[in-house]
């Protein structure tokens, strides 16, 4: 039998929150080193993964499938193609750095440790999850560690925060746990009432238009508070700004991209024609959500928060790149999905490393900051260009295919998102200049001490990434090409129109655009 590879990348970081868990109490020292040291494993296992996943093939790889519960239809069925792959690695590399900068907790660090092990767990599971119920048991799974990541260690309003989160997000949860449940039992209906929660055997669903709009509503909606789309995005400033750093990052990094991931995965796979006729609301809000994440990042006086609004608006470039329907902006989507939990999780990272030397996050209380730490006002510069999308920076990469790929289908929609662009460079480069430049005028900020060796290397292996990518995207898009094919060729499929090939379904968004 082949080495169930994903199984255990799954489960390795569940095995390690309870080896933590299990360590005497009375050995404080030892929670944070070995949950860092545990938390590599599932690096290494995920960087094996993206070297041995064949490229060219559309197809999941390393699929296993065990029954679980037959009575209900019920396995533990995984499987990775080029759409979930770049996330399994995006969460392995940002959970040892987000221990990592955690040496500030200073209250039940073994519980902090066991929770974001957890969380990485979770989020695993969430990625390779090809039976629906599994996919679902994941979804909810995460919320508990990082209810509790915000509520016990987060800032002042910690606790209004994490209900916040957690309400709106159960709110989603319900939807789509009542959309599972109607395509289970849909599938039980045309398949001799045999109940089945696999993902691949929903893909042969006959369903009409008017249910299958209903179904894509009931999925759209739990993954759009997940990203969060404009108008369910509201509680994800204050989940930021009080979240500890390490929650930030996380959120940030990899469990917003649950959000999109649904939306290509599920709503593109199984709801390909309520696809094409919910386009142009998505456009709509994914373009509202780009231009009002990055204007009111403008005027924020917390530079954490001009952080969090920023996350609205790149993310909602990535939405409208999925929804494009064009092959240069689902690959466009896919790589900012990891762009962006590379570049905007550095950010936050920088974020948790001026507060905790002035425990401030007022843009305010600095300037001129870099005369005395000029290592962090480079890396800050650095991921700042990055974010905006500086040639030869990851950035560049997504943010160029999914404008290219929504001009192609989406022209008017994509002009509009292109302000985003010249957005984020005014409030991240008057960021920085308001918190770098100029005299210090603070007498705190005269003896800030540097990076340390610690901070250095956490954020260097980030910078590395974002320079990979940029200089060489190649080695992520040969991945996600053929996956991203095989969605627009599944909703060609299902479709009587016979689009061009250069716009990919030009003529039926168009179409849909002037009725």
């Amino acid at each position: 039998m082949d080495f169930p590879i994903l199984t255990v990348l799954i489960l390795l970081p569940f095995a390690a929150a309870i080896i933590v868990a299990l360590l005497p109490s009375r050995r404080k020292e030892l929670f944070l080193p070995v949950g860092i040291a545990l938390s590599f494993l599932p690096v290494a296992l995920a960087v094996y993964l993206f070297f041995v996943f064949k490229t060219g093939e559309a197809g999941f790889q390393f699929v296993e499938s065990v029954p679980w519960y037959a009575p209900w239809g019920i396995s533990w069925h995984v499987g990775v193609d080029g759409i979930s792959l770049l996330m399994i690695v995006l969460t392995g590399i940002l959970m040892p750095i987000s221990l990592a900068a955690s040496t500030s907790i200073s209250k039940r660090m073994k519980q902090f440790v066991v929770f974001n092990l957890i969380l990485e767990g979770g989020l695993m599971g969430v990625f390779l999850s090809l039976d629906m119920f599994m996919f679902f048991v994941f979804f909810e799974v995460i919320l508990i560690p990082m209810y509790f990541i915000i509520g016990v260690w987060g800032s002042e309003r910690r606790i209004y925060a994490a209900v916040k989160f957690f309400l709106f997000t159960a709110l989603g949860s319900a939807l789509m746990l009542a959309g599972i449940i109607a395509m289970a039992l849909m599938y039980a209906h045309q398949n001799g009432g045999i109940i089945s929660f696999d993902y691949l055997g929903w893909l042969t669903l006959q369903m009409p238009l008017h249910t299958e709009m209903w179904l894509f509503a009931a999925f759209a909606i739990a993954f759009a508070i997940k990203v969060p789309m404009f108008p369910f995005h509201t509680w994800l400033p204050d989940a930021h700004v009080e979240a500890p750093t390490a929650g930030s990052v996380m959120l940030a990094g990899v469990l917003l991209k649950m959000g999109t991931y649904g939306l290509l995965r599920f709503n593109l796979g199984l709801f390909p024609h309520a696809t094409l006729k919910f386009v142009p609301v998505m456009a709509v809000l994914a373009v509202i959500g780009i231009v009002y994440g990055a204007a009111v990042a403008i005027v924020q006086p917390n530079l954490k928060k001009l952080v969090a609004y920023s996350s609205v608006s790149h993310l909602g470039f990535i939405v409208l790149g999925i929804f494009a329907l064009t092959s240069q902006g689902l690959e466009g989507g896919v790589v900012q999905m990891f762009n962006h939990g590379v570049t905007t999780g550095a950010l936050f990272l920088l974020v948790g490393m001026i507060y905790e030397r002035r425990h401030t996050k007022e843009i305010s209380e600095f300037g001129g900051i870099q005369k005395v730490m000029p290592i962090f006002a480079g890396f800050f510069l650095f991921t700042a260009f990055a974010s905006i999308g500086l040639p030869s920076l990851s950035g560049f990469v997504g943010e160029f295919l999914i404008l290219m790929g929504s001009f192609l289908t989406l022209k008017w929609y994509a002009i509009i998102a292109a302000s985003g662009v010249i957005l984020a460079a005014v409030y991240l480069l008057w960021a920085y200049e308001r918190v770098f430049t100029g005299p210090i005028t603070k007498p705190e900020n005269e003896k800030l001490l540097d990076l340390d060796a610690r901070e250095k290397t956490l954020l260097v292996v980030l910078a590395a990434l974002m320079l990979l990518i940029g200089l060489y995207p190649k080695i992520a898009l040969d991945k996600i090409g053929p996956s991203t094919e095989a969605v627009l060729d599944r909703i060609q499929a299902t479709t009587t129109y016979q689009p061009p090939a250069p716009g990919r379904l030009a003529d039926v968004l168009g179409g849909i655009g002037g009725e």
